[in-house]
C-alpha cells in the first residue's frame, strides 16, 4: 500500500489518499489509528473486530428505519417531564365530552358521526398508539435520507468498504431512527389529541385526547377546563367524521407526503462537517451531531407542488372542522370564540415541538392558511347550504385551490363543478347522496 508499520524501517511513506475523504465516512477510514480503517487501519485492527463494533451500535430491523430504536428514544423523550396514566375520572371526562360534541355536531354538518371508541391516552401512549400512522408519514422520507446517504460515497470507497457499506446503509437507518425518535418525544409533550396536527394518527374511529397536555393548554386561558375540553373533543370528532365519509382523504395527504419525499436530496457536504472526527462506533456522538437536523433540502419544482398539495389540503381539513365547530358552538358555548383564536394560532403557527419534529425530518404539517378555509367554508355555507359546502369533499378535484382560497368569499359563486370533472346535476347530486349517508359498500367509489 506503500506505507509500513515497521519502526526500523525509517520514515513511513505519505499515506495514500483516503478514498473516503470528502464524505460523511471519512473519520471512519482515516489512518489516524483507532478504530480508523484506513492504512494504519488496516494494518493494526482486524477486519472482523470493527465489523462487529459497527454492528453492536444496532439490532437487526427492516425497512429504512430501526422503529424500535426511533419508539423508545420518542419514550425516553416524553418522560423527561411527568406523563401520568390517565385516570378513570380523566377517561370519562373525555368520553362524555366527545358524546356531546358528536351530538352538537348533529347539528352543524350532515356528516354522520365516525367515533367508534373514545380514549384518554398518555404522552407514552400516544406515541404508541400513533406509531403506524408515523411509519406511513416518516418512512419514504427516511428511505430516501438512508439511499442519498449511501450514495454520498465514491466508487472506490465502495469498493473498500465492502461488505461494510451494508451495516453503514443500517447505522444510517439507527441515525435516522434517533433523529425521528426526538421528533415524536418532543410531539408528545403538546399534541392535544389524534387528530391534533390535522391527520388521523390513530386507528380509524378512535377519537382520543391527551388529558396532561390538554391541562397544559387550559392553563394559560382564561376559560372552565371543561369548556376546553368539550371544545377540543368537538374538533376531535369533526376531524374524525371527516376522514370516516372521505375515503379518499387519508391516502390524498399522504400521497402529497410521499410526492415530497421522492425528490429529496441529503445535502452531504453540510453532514461531513457535522461528522467529520466523530468516531463513528458511538451512538451518543452520533446522535449529538445529527441533532440538529439532518434534512439539508433543495427544492424541485414537484416537490414545492407536492408540499403546496399537503399544505392546502391540511388548510382545508383545518378550515372546515374551523368552521363546523364554529357553527356548533355558536349558540351553545360563549367562551368559543376565545377558543377558537387559541387554536386558530397554535395551527396555523405550530408550536415548538411541531418546529422541532420538521426541523428533524424534514416534514412541516402546519395550515397556514386555515383561516381562508375557514372562511371559504362558512362563506359557502351562508350562500348555498351545509349540503353544498360538505359536497365538496365528494372528489378531490373539487377542493379549493390555493388561488380559491385568495379569494374564499367567491368560490363556487356559479355552483358549478370543475369542468374537467364533467358532472352533471345528476351526478352531483348522487355523489352527495353517498358521501352524506357514512361509510357502507354501496358507497359510490371515486
Amino acid at each position: 500500500m506503500g506505507f509500513t508499520n515497521d519502526p526500523t524501517s525509517g520514515p513511513p511513506e505519505e499515506p495514500e489518499q483516503n478514498p473516503f475523504k470528502g464524505t460523511p465516512f471519512e473519520a471512519l477510514f482515516s489512518g489516524g489509528g483507532g478504530a480508523g480503517l484506513g492504512p494504519a487501519g488496516f494494518g493494526g485492527m482486524d477486519l472482523s473486530a470493527l465489523m462487529g463494533q459497527v454492528q453492536a451500535m444496532m439490532q437487526p430491523y427492516d425497512g429504512p428505519i430501526n422503529w424500535d430504536v426511533a419508539i423508545d428514544m420518542a419514550r425516553r423523550a416524553a418522560a423527561q417531564q411527568p406523563d401520568p396514566s390517565p385516570t378513570a375520572r380523566d377517561k370519562d371526562a373525555v368520553a362524555d365530552a366527545v358524546r356531546l360534541a358528536d351530538h352538537w355536531l348533529d347539528s352543524a354538518t350532515d356528516l354522520p358521526s365516525g367515533v367508534t371508541t373514545t380514549a384518554a391516552w398518555s404522552r407514552a401512549e400516544w406515541i404508541v398508539n400513533t406509531t403506524d400512522a408515523w411509519k406511513v408519514l416518516v418512512e419514504p422520507i427516511a428511505a430516501q435520507a438512508v439511499d442519498s446517504l449511501g450514495k454520498a460515497l465514491p466508487e472506490e470507497a465502495r469498493a473498500m468498504a465492502g461488505p461494510l457499506i451494508g451495516m453503514l446503509s443500517k447505522a444510517t437507518g439507527a441515525m435516522v431512527a434517533s433523529q425521528v425518535g426526538s421528533g415524536l418525544g418532543a410531539l408528545a409533550g403538546e399534541v392535544l389529541g389524534a387528530t391534533d396536527i390535522g391527520l388521523p394518527l390513530a386507528a380509524p374511529g378512535v377519537a382520543a385526547l391527551v388529558p396532561e397536555n390538554v391541562k397544559a393548554f387550559a392553563g394559560g386561558l382564561d376559560v372552565d377546563d371543561a369548556d376546553v375540553t368539550l371544545y377540543l373533543a368537538l374538533r376531535e370528532a369533526a376531524h374524525q367524521r371527516l376522514f370516516a365519509n372521505v375515503p379518499w382523504l387519508r391516502e390524498h395527504l399522504i400521497g402529497a407526503v410521499t410526492d415530497y419525499a421522492r425528490g429529496i436530496e441529503i445535502n452531504t457536504s453540510a453532514m461531513e462537517e457535522q461528522v467529520r472526527g466523530l468516531d463513528l462506533t458511538n451512538p451518543a456522538a452520533l446522535q449529538d451531531a445529527f441533532e440538529g437536523g439532518m434534512f439539508d433540502l433543495a427544492q424541485s419544482p414537484a416537490q414545492r407542488a407536492a408540499l403546496q398539495r399537503l399544505e392546502i389540503t391540511l388548510a382545508l381539513v383545518e378550515g372546515w372542522v374551523d368552521e363546523v365547530v364554529g357553527q356548533a358552538t355558536a349558540e351553545r358555548m360563549p367562551a368559543a370564540a376565545k377558543l377558537q383564536e387559541a387554536v386558530r394560532r397554535r395551527r396555523a403557527a405550530g408550536g415548538p415541538a411541531e418546529q422541532t419534529f420538521a426541523s428533524l425530518v424534514g416534514l412541516e404539517l402546519r395550515p397556514r392558511r386555515l383561516r381562508d378555509a375557514s372562511t371559504l367554508w362558512g362563506s359557502l355555507r351562508t350562500r348555498q347550504g351545509t349540503e353544498a359546502r360538505d359536497g365538496v369533499w365528494m372528489h378531490a378535484d373539487l377542493l379549493p385551490t390555493a388561488s380559491d382560497l385568495d379569494d374564499p368569499l367567491g368560490f363556487r359563486e356559479d355552483a358549478t363543478a370543475p369542468e374537467s370533472l364533467s358532472l352533471t346535476d345528476e351526478d352531483f347530486e348522487a355523489g352527495l347522496r353517498g358521501l352524506l349517508d357514512g361509510p357502507g359498500d354501496d358507497r359510490p367509489q371515486e
